[in-house]
Formats: C-alpha cells, sequence, structure tokens
C-alpha cells in the first residue's frame, strides 16, 4: 500500500475512532446522535481488514473511501456542534438539526454504495457486517426523525402566552436536561460561545433563547430552593469574585459594561468610556486604531442580554445603566423608550451625510425589533416617511437598514397603515426586485407582514409584488424562499392574486419543489398549490404540470398538513373531470384516501370523502 492510500486509511481510522469516544449527548438531538454514533462505530472492522491486507486497493476503492472520509468529517463536525451547543437552541431549530442529520446519513450511504465490497480483500465476516451497516444507513437516508409533539407544543405555548403554566417548564427543564444550576451554567456559556463566535450577529432567536433560560431557571430554584446553595457553593462566592469573561469588558476602563455600544469598526465599548474618548476628539477605535467611519454608537442589546444572564447565574449584582447616558420618556403602563436618542437618529436620518443615515437606519432598525415600545415612540417620532424615502437609496446596506426597521415596525398593527400612507408598498416592491438578498428578503416579510390587512392585499398585488416574490422563491436562499411562499400565500387568499399569480407562472417552480421534496418547503407549496386550486385558472395550470403522482405519494406518506393539502388539490383537479379521476385511480389513491377519511384532519377527512364519492361514480360509468 502506497503512502498516500496509507494515510486514508490512517484518517478514516482516526475519524471513526473520535467519533466512537464521543461522550453521551443529553439534548434533544439524544436518538439521531446516538444512531449515527453506533453506526460509525460498526465502519472500524471495514478500514481495520483494508489496513492489514497485502493485496493493492483499488482506485476506484479509494474513490468511496475519499467520498467516505469526507462524509465522515461532515459527520464528526455535526456531532461535535450538537454535543457542545445551545440545548434550547437545538429544541428551537430541531427540524434543522434533523436535516443536517440526514443530509450527513444520505452522504455516509452514498460513499458506502461507491465502494465495490467484492474486490476488497477482507473476511466473510467483516463483509457481512458492512453490507448490515450499509443497509442501516439506506434505511435511515430519506427518513426524518419524527418531532416530539410535546416538546414542540410547549416551547410555542412559552413564547406565546403571557403567563406560561409553571408546568409547561417543567417539562422542558426535563426534555432539554436543564435540571440543575450547573446545567444551566452549561447552556449559559453555550449561548455566550455562540453569540461571540458570530462576531456579535447572533441567531436571530437570541431574545427567545435568553427568554427561556431565565424561565428554566426559576424553574430550578423552584423545584429545589436549596440547590443553588449546594451545586454553586456560595459559602465560597462569597470570598472569590467570579472572573469576569474577557468579552464582557470594556477595553478601555477594563471593567464590566454597563451599557456596551459598538462604534463602526464592530468594536464595543462602555457607552460612557467611548463618548468621553471621543468627545476629547479621536476619530479612531482605541482597539484596533482604524479610522472610525462615522461616530455613531450602536447598542448592543445581545451583548448586554449576555452580561445580565452571567450576572445571574454567577450571584453578582446587575449592572445599572448610567442616568447621564438616557433621557427616558415614560409610557402607558410603566413601559418606556428612549425618545431623545430616536429624535437624535432621525435628525441624522433627515439631515446626515450618506454615513450617517446608514448608520441611523442600522440602530432604528435594531431599536425597532427590541421592544412594542419602541416600535410605537419610533412612529410616532415620525420616522417612518424618512425611513421609506431611503428604500431609493443607492447604499444597498442603508437600504437594507431601512426594509429591515420598515419590517420591525409593522409587527406593530397601528404602524401599517402609517407605513402604507406613507407610499411604501411601491418602493418596497422596488427593493424585492432590485435589493441584495437580504433586502429582497426583509422587503418580502414585510409585504407578508403588510398583506395581513386585507385593503393591502389588492395594493400589493396591484404594485407588481407577484413576480418578484416567485422570482424570489426560485433564486432566494431557503429563509428567502420561505419568506417569498408566506406572502404568495397570504396575498393569494385575494381572488384578483390568484389569478396574478397563475399568469406570473407560479405553478411551475411549487411543482418543482415538490418533486426535489420540498428542499424543506412542502409545507408552503402545497399550501399555496390548494389555494390556487380553488380557482378555475389554477385548476388548469396544476392539471398541466402532471401533479396527479406526487399528490397521491403525499396523500400516502405526508405529514397530517401536508395530507390534507394534497386531497384538497386532488379534490379541485377531480371535479368534472373523468381523466384525472381515472389517472388516481390508477395510482392506487382508493387506498390512501379510505385511510385518510378515518384518521386525517376534519378538512383532510371532507375532502378526502368527496374524492372518494367521484371515484365511486366515475367505477360505476366503467363497469
Amino acid at each position: 500500500m502506497d503512502h498516500q492510500k496509507e494515510a486514508l486509511m490512517n484518517q478514516l481510522t482516526e475519524l471513526i475512532d473520535v467519533v466512537s469516544g464521543l461522550p453521551e449527548c443529553r439534548s434533544v438531538s439524544k436518538r439521531m446522535y446516538s444512531n449515527l454514533v453506533r453506526r460509525v462505530k460498526l465502519l472500524s472492522p471495514l478500514i481495520e481488514d483494508l489496513k492489514d491486507s497485502d493485496v493493492e486497493v483499488e482506485d476506484d476503492v479509494v474513490k468511496g473511501l475519499v467520498l467516505l472520509q469526507f462524509a465522515l468529517n461532515s459527520a464528526l463536525e455535526l456531532l461535535k456542534s450538537v454535543n457542545e451547543g445551545s440545548k434550547i437552541l437545538q429544541a428551537l431549530q430541531i427540524d434543522n438539526i434533523s436535516l443536517r442529520f440526514l443530509k450527513v446519513t444520505e452522504q455516509i450511504e452514498d460513499a458506502l454504495s461507491q465502494i465495490p465490497y467484492h474486490k476488497l480483500d477482507i473476511s466473510e465476516e467483516v463483509q457481512e457486517q458492512i453490507e448490515l451497516v450499509h443497509a442501516q444507513f439506506k434505511r435511515a437516508k430519506g427518513k426524518m426523525e419524527s418531532p416530539d409533539v410535546q416538546l414542540v407544543i410547549d416551547l410555542a405555548m412559552a413564547q406565546r402566552e403571557q403567563d406560561p403554566d409553571p408546568m409547561i417548564f417543567k417539562r422542558l427543564s426535563e426534555k432539554l436536561q436543564l435540571r440543575t444550576i450547573n446545567d444551566l451554567k452549561k447552556e449559559s456559556l453555550a449561548i455566550h460561545d455562540m453569540v461571540i463566535s458570530s462576531g456579535g450577529d447572533p441567531e436571530e432567536c437570541f431574545e427567545t433563547i435568553a427568554f427561556l433560560l431565565r424561565k428554566l431557571k426559576d424553574c430550578a430554584m423552584t423545584e429545589n430552593p436549596e440547590m443553588d446553595a449546594h451545586e454553586g457553593d456560595k459559602s465560597l462566592m462569597k470570598h472569590r469574585s467570579p472572573v469576569i469573561p474577557d468579552d464582557f469588558r470594556c477595553p478601555i476602563s477594563l471593567e464590566l459594561m454597563k451599557d456596551p455600544v459598538i462604534v463602526s469598526t464592530g468594536q464595543t465599548y462602555e457607552r460612557s468610556c467611548i463618548q468621553k474618548w471621543l468627545d476629547a476628539g479621536h476619530k479612531t477605535c482605541p482597539k484596533t486604531q482604524q479610522t472610525l467611519l462615522h461616530t455613531a454608537l450602536t447598542p448592543n442589546y445581545v451583548l448586554k442580554s449576555l452580561i445580565a444572564l452571567w450576572c445571574e447565574n454567577n450571584g453578582v449584582e446587575l449592572p445599572k445603566n448610567q442616568g447621564t447616558c438616557r433621557n427616558k420618556r415614560s409610557g402607558a403602563g410603566g413601559s418606556d423608550c428612549d425618545r431623545a436618542a430616536i429624535d437624535s437618529l432621525l435628525t441624522k436620518l433627515a439631515n446626515g451625510n450618506p454615513e450617517q443615515q446608514r448608520a441611523a437606519a442600522g440602530e432604528l432598525r435594531l431599536l425597532a425589533k427590541r421592544n412594542a415600545d419602541n416600535r410605537v415612540c419610533i412612529a410616532e417620532a415620525g420616522a417612518i416617511p424618512l425611513l421609506v424615502e431611503l428604500l431609493s437609496s443607492s447604499d444597498s446596506r442603508t437600504q437594507e437598514h431601512a426594509v429591515t426597521a420598515l419590517l420591525n415596525l409593522s409587527i406593530n398593527e397601528g404602524n401599517k397603515g402609517t407605513i402604507v400612507n406613507a407610499g411604501a408598498i411601491p418602493d418596497i416592491v422596488d427593493v424585492l426586485r432590485n435589493g441584495s438578498m437580504e433586502a429582497r428578503e426583509n422587503a418580502a416579510a414585510t409585504l407578508f407582514s403588510l398583506s395581513v390587512v386585507d385593503e393591502n392585499k389588492v395594493a400589493i398585488g396591484a404594485a407588481g409584488a407577484i413576480p418578484a416574490l416567485i422570482d424570489l422563491l426560485c433564486v432566494g436562499t431557503p429563509r428567502g424562499k420561505k419568506d417569498a411562499a408566506t406572502a404568495i400565500f397570504n396575498l393569494s387568499i385575494y381572488q384578483g392574486n390568484k389569478v396574478r399569480a397563475v399568469r406570473a407562472g407560479i405553478v411551475p417552480p411549487l411543482m418543482r419543489l415538490l418533486k426535489d421534496h420540498g428542499g424543506g418547503m412542502m409545507d408552503e407549496a402545497l399550501a399555496i398549490l390548494a389555494i390556487l386550486a380553488s380557482h378555475q385558472e389554477g385548476k388548469a395550470a396544476i392539471g398541466q404540470s402532471e401533479p396527479i403522482p406526487i399528490l397521491v405519494e403525499v396523500i400516502r406518506t405526508g405529514s397530517p398538513r401536508n395530507r390534507e393539502n394534497s386531497a384538497a388539490i386532488l379534490w379541485s383537479l377531480c371535479t368534472g373531470d373523468v381523466q384525472n379521476l381515472k389517472v388516481a385511480r390508477d395510482l392506487g389513491a382508493e387506498e390512501a384516501l379510505k385511510e385518510l377519511s378515518e384518521n386525517g384532519t376534519d378538512r383532510a377527512k371532507r375532502k378526502a370523502g368527496s374524492v372518494l364519492e367521484l371515484l365511486q361514480r366515475v367505477d360505476v360509468v366503467d363497469s
């Protein structure tokens, strides 16, 4: 065996050994994690036999082994990220994690398929074992892990309800194995690492993660009030101050930050310290010595929340904002917002140079995302018309900030009308057509938000949004495609927009999504098709794309909601069309529909029953 092939064998051995030695998983991904580790372990005898063999390994075998090496590297990366990452984040993104496990499983199975076992100098026993392992990977290929329904419900209830039942958090603490203060401290560190590794721009669900972590800690303390004293060893804490993480210290004062803000270079400082630096006439970043493009200070809310969590977990008094930095205006119900800061930002939006406008729009974007009070204050201060003007900015980043700020402001029902009355819809559609990918995605999301109001559906459709949304559905990122699909779905509730969507060519890309198993978007594709099928033009366009084999397959094997929508589409296609009925019958639809009529959702049962009646009639005619 030459050196190159020997090195490959050694690398494969090392990869399998590392995977085999990984610790037990204690997150919601435990089952997928354990299955993958167990199957990878079983590959070890194959590599050991090949290393011990005196027979030269042929090139086509090497090709398969190289593919296996790539696949095992992907597996190791996934397993480590699951084992070391935030358990709460994994629970919130379990569908994405399941897809990653599915992709790695497919990679390994594809690699094993490329290895010609009959050419290998391995024992009969090892060959049987490898064929068995290959069969296991093949069976797992294409099979998504079933979601934990109770976990999904509990997470949704915890986020949506005003005052969630404490039992929800008790169940979550058990499911996520975040029962003790030590568990919660490790989780807090995992969240901290996630934010730092993302360069201060963490997952969009960070606020949800922080909220759930606080509630789970409250739950742990309620269940066992003495636990904190034992596990945290508070008697020691009194005599030993915890070490402040470097990321939480201001680079100027080296003290724990109270009000962290970001300068144009991306570095974070304590507000009062960097303000003194700037007031002294400095034009550079103290840490990097780079020239500051502008002197706007953007609050680092993510880091501020992390500091608060760290203080709470380590028995440190929470830092208080400096009074000189804020000029707050009390709102209804005791809420407040930084009106003076907002007015200052609006001045920069209206009269500032391009850099100041970009920075001000970016800060308003963050403030509007932060909370409901800010959304009201920003709108009341008159920001919306100024942000609408910036939608036409030639600077792509300014445009992104403006459309995203409007998206965040539109969460408030009262602001939707203000945005539309400011003439925003045509400009948002123009961003959807011509902006950067991030701007296009957020423009689509903004149109969806505005389309919740029925009269806006008409205006958005008339402004030409639907062809641009279809284009984003075809070429966007996974997130962009979802934003486009949800907007198209909502707009198509209005009859005139159904026609616009069909004539703009929506059906072929939706059918491509179905034939490619959706790419995670089968739910959206079927929901839109079900709406379009209720219109004659939509029904005709869908019928031309030969959808019945896919619909019958989804009725057999799909999720409850997808089975329901597939039955609704099939009913529309088969009503008044004997040929489609015969195609469905020949594909064995009757058996699948009978099962759906007994076990589906209420709507699915009705639609399945209606199609079964049509099939019985066509059987009578044929006989």
